[in-house]
């Protein structure tokens, strides 16, 4: 009769903990689906607006060639290029060169908002130099490369109706914000701008070494 009493006990006690046992996965299973269904969209949305920017890309060409080529500069060396799976885009303006990268939204991540919920979605990495030679400087870790080259990020949502959040990193992060269907066309010109309206200098020792 005993064994029976802690066959039962065993028992009730099993079921309690398979209870607990789904309660807390389903809890878990329900905020990830969210953050899956989020990540789905934000996805999709930053993917157009890289297209987008693709596309605005050919008509800013055309103007920069006809800008410097009637002040009689040669412009052989203003072009774009594009991979083939639409996720990395270089631009050269004579000296300068510009990329754009889609890559790394590979999961769902979220950018940290303060007192708010953090947002996910997907984001488009501006950086100087060509994206193909900036991630050879570290094969092991190519976004750890990449960062060290970033100019500006947009981060796109996963609804249309929010606006998207371009931060500069020159201006410590300062986030600007704006609609997604302008954010293609800003945020590339905010970052040739950025790029191209600066100098570069010189190279010289440190004074203690000359």
């Amino acid at each position: 009769m005993e064994n029976s009493f802690n066959s039962f006990d065993n028992m009730e006690t099993s079921i309690r903990k398979s209870s607990v046992i789904q309660e807390r996965i389903n809890l878990v299973s329900t905020h990830m689906y969210k953050q899956f269904l989020e990540y789905q969209h934000s996805t999709i949305n930053c993917q157009e607006t890289f297209l987008k920017i693709i596309d605005n890309m050919q008509a800013t060409v055309d103007y920069l060639k006809q800008s410097f080529g009637s002040r009689g500069v040669a412009t052989d060396n203003i072009y774009y290029s594009v991979d083939e799976a639409q996720t990395v885009l270089v631009l050269h303006i004579l000296w300068h060169t510009i990329s754009f990268t889609t890559r790394w939204n590979n999961q769902p991540q979220a950018l940290f908002r303060g007192v708010e919920p953090p947002m996910i979605s997907g984001r488009i990495i501006a950086m100087k130099g060509d994206f193909n030679e900036i991630v050879k400087r570290n094969p092991k870790n190519e976004l750890q490369a990449v960062l060290e080259q970033e100019v500006a990020s947009l981060f796109v949502p996963a609804e249309k109706s929010k606006t998207g959040i371009i931060k500069i990193n020159h201006l410590g992060n300062k986030e600007f914000y704006i609609n997604q269907m302008d954010a293609p066309r800003e945020f590339m010109l905010k970052v040739i701008e950025t790029i191209c309206g600066g100098g570069i200098y010189h190279e010289e020792l440190p004074q203690k070494l000359k």
